[in-house]
């Protein structure tokens, strides 16, 4: 089975998070970065696919030279290959970037054969699209099914499983296919000594994207307000008590 997972290089969550001056992109003099969430369970689902049914994963991204660091991760949990579209200037918008995963997606199955199934987050856990990896499936013209939280292969087919208000969906999606993973649908793996060591000679190779910019053009981002919060202290000792007891009516605990 081949597996092709695409994250996205994003600040790391808890970040305090600073707009720069034109508001068009996110201040990272001073961030650190991860893989998304919601991707990072992605790759996790990518090798455990790979354990049970045989074949090879790969995992790509479009991003900086630095998104180097989140493909090797990747590598160390045993992701077998990496694949970096190399950009210099700031985020794509959404379709210009499904255009250049899509076109490096052809070129890699050109190379080597059809993906069984390529993974994406639900959203990225900074832009928060929802668009990427719809926009790659329908350009490859393959089925696609987001919030995924299961997934079951069953011959030329998987089932694929997903929460809802009205309970659990579950479809049966022909291969191949693209899914959007939700996380939760798997505990993602601490990289070992060896599994860092070893993700040091895998070679990630370079694809240098061509697409148009979209139709879609950022005007400005808004820092959200802070919400800050107040500690009162209700006493010290046995004196509190008769504070807390006061407390617990207040909020309705007391009967």
């Amino acid at each position: 089975m081949r597996v092709l997972v695409c994250v996205k290089r994003v600040p790391a969550p808890g970040a305090r998070i600073s707009i720069t001056a034109d508001g068009q992109a996110v201040d990272t003099a001073y961030l650190a970065f991860t893989t998304s969430p919601h991707e990072e369970c992605a790759v996790e689902e990518a090798v455990q696919l790979v354990e049970r049914h045989g074949g090879e994963s790969t995992v790509l991204t479009l991003g900086p030279a630095e998104a180097d660091e989140q493909l090797r991760y990747a590598a160390s949990i045993g992701v077998n290959k990496a694949v970096l579209l190399p950009i210099d200037t700031a985020d794509w918008d959404p379709q210009r970037t499904a255009a250049a995963i899509t076109a490096a997606i052809r070129d890699l199955e050109a190379a080597d054969g059809p993906f069984d199934l390529v993974l994406f987050g639900n959203e990225s856990a900074d832009a928060g699209n929802f668009q990427i990896g719809v926009r790659v499936a329908y350009a490859l013209g393959r089925p696609v099914v987001n919030g995924i939280k299961g997934i079951e292969v069953e011959g030329d087919a998987l089932r694929a499983r997903r929460e809802s208000d009205a309970g659990v969906e579950v479809y049966r999606v022909p291969l191949p296919a693209v899914l959007g993973v939700k996380e939760g649908i798997n505990l993602p793996r601490y990289p070992t000594l060896k599994g860092r060591l070893a993700s040091k000679k895998v070679e990630v190779v370079q694809i240098p994207p061509h697409a148009e910019p979209g139709g879609q053009q950022m005007v400005t981002l808004l820092q959200a307000a802070e919400q800050v919060s107040q500690t009162a202290i209700l006493g010290n000792g046995p004196d509190a008590a008769s504070a807390v007891v006061d407390l617990l009516e207040e909020l309705g605990l007391l009967k």
